[in-house]
């Protein structure tokens, strides 16, 4: 039991990774792609790889139950969070977007003991506001304002992606963890393919390689694998549990923003930073 918690919690470590670049990722495609192409289309692309990978694995169809399950799924992780993420960063900092999504842990583990049937803890309770207080606190130094139409839409996929996050980490326990993610791309792609085509144009060519690289590192890694990791922490470590790992989603997004997209970094921020982790650790069950 203990190695497969630890396990789940390297999966799910593994999985917040990948999704810390998703934000930067987009910042960098949005300008040259466009929001349909680069928040559908990276569903799209990633329909391609699951569909040979299914192919060679012979994979079975899921039954009615799962399906609707996987219906969930595929609206909030496969078509809203790209969606309102892709509409958020036209407008948005990375860093402003990081801030908000640093709410899912709370998101998910709300859906969790509607969806999974868990009972998280006094103990996690308490970390988990302390690590929202945390971000609340970073939020405002940052002096994010008023309510924009991308807050708006940040805070929505917030809500989508826990249900949706909750809804996968219990179907991966019956279904298997990549094959969660995998059913969901192959029932939301076949919707998106008329607006991604009508979205092409002959100037998308002129796009600079990094933009490329951020689109396909969208529809491998953001749409698929980091998925697989994800799911499969949660199976093995509980939805609650890893799902407080998300904390550190926030500064990691942060730092990969300096790293790449070129933004500043505060000391406050890497205080802020270690804050966050002593709260994941506290709650850890």
């Amino acid at each position: 039991m203990e190695n497969n918690i630890k396990r789940g919690m390297l999966l799910g470590l593994l999985g917040i990774v990948c999704f810390s670049l998703t934000l930067p990722a987009t910042s960098i495609a949005v300008p040259y792609f466009g929001a349909t192409i680069v928040g559908l289309g990276r569903t799209v692309i990633a329909a391609i790889i699951v569909s040979i990978i299914f192919i060679i694995k012979k994979e079975s169809l899921p039954n009615k139950t799962q399906v609707k399950s996987l219906m969930i799924v595929t609206v909030g992780a496969v078509l809203a969070f790209p969606l309102l993420t892709t509409f958020a960063m036209k407008s948005l900092p990375v860093s402003h977007g990081a801030i908000e999504l640093a709410l899912l842990p709370l998101a998910t583990a709300g859906f969790a003991m509607w969806r999974g049937g868990e009972r998280p803890s006094k103990r996690y309770w308490i970390a988990s506001v302390m690590g929202a207080v945390t971000v609340f606190i970073y939020a405002v130094y940052l002096g994010l304002g008023q309510l924009q139409k991308g807050d708006i839409a940040l805070i929505a996929a917030v809500l989508v992606l826990g249900l949706s996050y909750a809804e996968g980490g219990k179907l991966s326990k019956e279904l298997g963890s990549w094959q969660v993610i995998a059913w969901a791309i192959l029932i939301g792609a076949p919707f998106f393919i008329l607006p991604v085509g009508l979205s092409i144009s002959i100037d998308i060519l002129q796009a600079p390689i990094e933009a490329w690289v951020s689109l396909f590192y969208l529809a491998v890694v953001s749409q698929f694998l980091a998925y697989v990791a994800w799911y499969g922490g949660m199976s093995l470590g509980g939805i609650a549990r890893v799902g407080q790992i998300q904390y550190l989603q926030p500064f990691l997004m942060i730092g990969f923003s300096v790293l790449f997209l070129g933004e500043s970094i505060t000391w406050l921020t890497i205080i802020l930073a270690i804050v966050v982790v002593i709260c994941v650790k506290i709650g850890k069950e």
